[in-house]
């Protein structure tokens, strides 16, 4: 599998305390200890609201996770040009706004970053977001190059939202079940019928604020709910968008 959706958590960089929470270190060693059995050749390393704008602890991920790794980062507004590509160059391949948890840029900037981001470096756009708050950011987000959306839009009520995004271009990651209220094979089998190609899988390792963490059976209930695109699923929809630029 290709995991597109994991949190490496390194205390040897700096963290920030959001909304009172600072979550407990996941390094590189403890992802790959708890992956090993999972057969994953690839992923994205996210940053989370509590590593705000910091980048040396994703540089450094990086480094040691090797060819097939890339990440999803959180810059200010007002980054340089210079500063993007370079994280381009480093592997980073999108900007995450966290609509949900902060920590990031806010999405009064979410059009103009997202598009010089992508004019750079090819970065595409991935939103931490309530998918009931999705219609009021929709044609933004629709006429942006790439999106992907985080944690199967949240909730059930934004699934309508989610997947009229799915049907304008926009991808979906089938990633922390133990933080969404809605049942996550309705959700799968109904972006899978919008768009095949739409939906990617991760582990949301170690599941920070989760009500639980992830569990191997999360990736079965993906494959029996994809059937026949669970290969895609688990691996190919998401290396032709990460790696494929």
């Amino acid at each position: 599998m290709f995991d597109a959706h994991f949190h490496i958590i390194d205390t040897r960089f700096p963290l920030w305390r959001n909304n009172g929470y600072l979550p407990d270190e996941f390094t590189v060693e403890d992802y790959r200890a708890r992956t090993e059995h999972l057969r994953v050749t690839g992923g994205a390393v996210v940053s989370g609201s509590f590593q705000r704008f910091d980048q040396s602890y994703l540089l450094n991920a990086l480094a040691q996770l090797g060819p097939g790794y890339v990440g999803v980062t959180q810059i200010p507004h007002d980054t340089s040009d210079e500063e993007i590509a370079e994280l381009g160059r480093r592997g980073v391949r999108a900007v995450r706004f966290n609509l949900r948890r902060g920590g990031s840029a806010g999405a009064e900037h979410l059009d103009r970053l997202a598009r010089r981001a992508h004019e750079i470096a090819r970065m595409h756009t991935e939103l931490y977001v309530d998918a009931r708050d999705l219609p009021e950011l929709a044609d933004i987000l629709a006429a942006l190059p790439a999106v992907s959306i985080d944690h199967l839009g949240l909730h059930a009520d934004g699934l309508p939202h989610l997947l009229a995004l799915v049907e304008r271009g926009a991808m979906v990651k089938a990633t922390g079940f133990g933080r969404i209220d809605l049942d996550p094979a309705t959700a799968v089998r109904a972006v899978l019928d919008v768009n095949p190609a739409a939906l990617m899988v991760g582990t949301d390792l170690p599941s920070t604020r989760a009500r639980r963490p992830f569990e191997d059976a999360d990736l079965d209930l993906v494959v029996d709910a994809a059937g026949e695109h669970a290969d895609a699923v688990l691996r190919s929809n998401a290396e032709a968008f990460y790696l494929n630029r």
